[in-house]
């Protein structure tokens, strides 16, 4: 299977703090809203949740999530700072406007239910819509939370894309031998691809968004402070972190670095906890990874130029267009590897493309990226995207740089392959024990005492 999907479906601008369990249901919920609406004589609507979903979906927001679908609105069309009241006044009225056009009864506790320790065989994070209209008769879709925002209908067909793609792609031994073939960079190959889609300019203009959308979310989390919402009553560090290096002024100690790039990803991800407007890159848990690494770029490498930056971002898609063909970054089926690991390996290829590596000291970076996270569990407090999620970024984030620079001073050869780690991942995931997997059942999640 090779690559069937756009760097728009990879790179998506929209609210945290959760790709899979806000994005996603938000998604399904608002693509379910406008299907029963064929008939408007809907009189009720039930919405259950299963397998990662139940078990976690209030500390994701998945609760809020469905109730603002259900209503009508988008991830990328909701203003952050909109949601408190618009959720207020559905919970007060017991009723919503059903994808914004009409009114119908919605009482949580009966109408949202969270079912606990059920899974659905199709996917961790599922959820099952049912409408009954007035008659009786009843429309009942469900649909899964595959990763990174993007969501499947059962039994829908897979959309068919109507061209070919001038450059298909489904392993890295396939870019490796595209680009000795054309002389093209990955990242040169994924825009030629996306001209199937749209014009070079509008591919670009889109790119040049997400680097300014990234930017801004670093912006925001490191002018904010306060306690992140929760109940774990985890203080928001990066506005303190940004003083401090700001105060303390220029040095050499190389350390400083990675301080900076540290701050920069604790600030993207404490926006996401927060519920503030982030890019998926690829995932909303992951969010920090990319930013980090683009800006550690454009400030502290040598000749940072905007078709560095772009390039960096090209690179890093084609990489995770890899992990979306042949495994998966979604969480409840990986684990944080399927999040920070895919992150850490896709900027750390593009960090490698931006400072001018081969095709093969990119493949490279994105292999050493993935290998060294192959493992890790998703285990969050109390079912929330901050512990340990947020400096797990920022750890990703310094992994990347230093995968980039170790394959920079080889030649590109190499034991492992990217394909293999891929695959290696794939199959770890799946061994991997479903209380490691974004339910809150193991590890950090139950292991640490909630204050």
């Amino acid at each position: 299977m090779s690559q069937s999907f756009s760097i728009t479906d990879l790179f998506t601008i929209g609210i945290g703090p959760s790709s899979s369990h806000t994005v996603g249901p938000m998604r399904a919920a608002r693509d379910f809203a406008e299907r029963v609406l064929i008939r408007p004589d809907v009189g009720q609507l039930i919405c259950e949740l299963f397998g990662s979903l139940a078990l976690t979906g209030h500390g994701h927001a998945t609760d809020t999530a469905i109730l603002l679908g259900l209503s009508g609105f988008t991830p990328e069309g909701t203003d952050p700072d909109d949601i408190a009241s618009i959720i207020a006044a559905i919970r007060h009225a017991d009723s919503l406007k059903l994808a914004g056009k009409v009114d119908i009864s919605f009482v949580e506790s009966q109408h949202l239910l969270f079912r606990k320790g059920e899974f659905l065989p199709g996917h961790a994070n599922a959820m099952r819509f049912t409408a009954i209209y007035g008659d009786g008769s009843e429309c009942s879709e469900t649909y899964f939370s595959i990763g990174g925002g993007a969501i499947k209908r059962e039994n829908a067909d897979a959309p068919r894309l109507n061209f070919v793609l001038p450059h298909p792609f489904a392993s890295g031994a396939d870019l490796l031998a595209m680009g000795n073939d054309t002389g093209m960079t990955f990242g040169a190959i994924v825009e030629a691809n996306e001209a199937a889609w749209r014009s070079e300019a509008e591919t670009r203009a889109f790119i040049d968004e997400v680097r300014v959308a990234m930017l801004a979310c670093i912006k925001r989390g490191i002018a904010k402070d306060g306690i992140l919402p929760g109940g774990l009553n985890v203080k928001r560090r990066a506005k303190c972190l940004h003083e401090r290096l700001v105060e303390r002024g220029p040095r050499s100690d190389p350390s400083t670095v990675f301080e900076w790039v540290s701050l920069w990803a604790l600030a993207v991800n404490e926006e996401n906890a927060a519920g503030g407007r982030v890019v998926t890159a690829p995932t909303n848990g992951a969010a920090g990874v990319i930013p980090a690494v683009l800006k550690y770029y454009e400030i502290f490498t040598a000749n940072p130029t905007p078709e560095g930056s772009r390039l960096l971002l090209t690179t890093a898609s084609a990489i995770g267009f890899l992990y979306k063909t042949n495994a998966s970054i979604s969480a409840a089926e990986m684990g944080c590897q399927g999040e920070v690991g895919v992150a850490c390996s896709m900027a750390a290829a593009g960090l490698a493309a931006a400072l001018g590596g081969s095709n093969a000291q990119v493949e490279n970076a994105a292999e050493i990226g993935m290998e060294h996270n192959l493992g890790l569990t998703c285990d969050p407090i109390g079912g929330l995207v901050q512990i340990p999620c947020i400096e797990r970024n920022t750890m990703g984030a310094i992994k990347a740089i230093n995968a980039a620079y170790l394959a920079l001073q080889g030649d590109g050869s190499h034991i492992v392959s990217l394909d293999a780690v891929i695959e290696t991942m794939r199959q770890t995931g799946e061994d991997m024990r479903s209380k490691y997997k974004e339910t809150s059942l193991g590890g950090l999640a139950v292991n640490v005492v909630e204050c």
